[in-house]
């Protein structure tokens, strides 16, 4: 038998993993077997476990391909020129994890909520997705060091801690879309904005009623 190139095994790679998103869209991670992975890919079983020894590896697999994608979303933001403001961005999330369900054939919103409550009880899942995570935050940190130099932000601006709460409001309109309804982008940037105002305004102090004697 002829060697595989290594752009085909690639390609067979990836086609097992999107196979197995299918499946995983539709029933679970734990409710899919390897044999309904196999199915879904029409490869034999023998050429299948020659990329993946169990699913366990795909679905190891799969959430690091998940969490490297929405890394790759503010990567592509930082490519941008110019570079979008703080309003445009929220409505690009938006628009970026409509995307994301768009695929008939898997959804990969879908598989990061699944992923969130594999790593609760996989430590290499746990301690791999974390990696990601905090790699993904300093790309959004670089996001705000920018909005930061361009005016969007105060000079003295915690740009780690926008970037935590920008990743917190990606991963919320996750959980919006399946278990709520979708937030539009309007709304977003709507109550993000009220949000700032609010917390930036001290609260009222309340003047004790003047006691009047006859």
């Amino acid at each position: 038998m002829p060697r595989l190139s290594d752009t085909t095994r690639a390609r067979r790679r990836q086609h097992i993993l999107t196979s197995a998103w299918g499946c995983f869209s539709r029933d679970g991670f734990h409710a899919t077997s390897m044999d309904d992975i196999i199915t879904a890919t029409g490869m034999s079983s023998s050429a299948v476990y020659r990329y993946f020894r169990s699913k366990e590896e795909i679905v190891r697999a799969s959430a690091e391909e998940g969490v490297t994608r929405v890394r790759e979303i503010f990567v592509a933001l930082l490519d941008r020129d110019p570079c979008p403001d703080p309003a445009e961005t929220l409505t690009l999330l938006v628009t970026e994890l409509h995307r994301r369900t768009d695929n008939p054939d898997y959804d990969m919103n879908r598989i990061a909520l699944q992923t969130w409550a594999e790593a609760l009880r996989d430590p290499v899942l746990h301690h791999r997705a974390r990696q990601l995570y905090v790699d993904t935050l300093e790309h959004i940190a670089e996001l705000a060091r920018r909005w930061r130099d361009n005016g969007y932000l105060p000079p003295d601006a915690d740009t780690k801690a926008v970037a935590t709460t920008l990743l917190s409001i990606m991963q919320g309109l996750i959980v919006m879309h399946h278990v709520v309804g979708d937030v539009p982008a309007h709304a977003l940037r709507t109550g993000v904005a009220l949000l700032g105002a609010a917390t930036r305004t001290p609260p009222p102090t309340s003047t004790p009623a003047t006691q009047t004697t006859t």
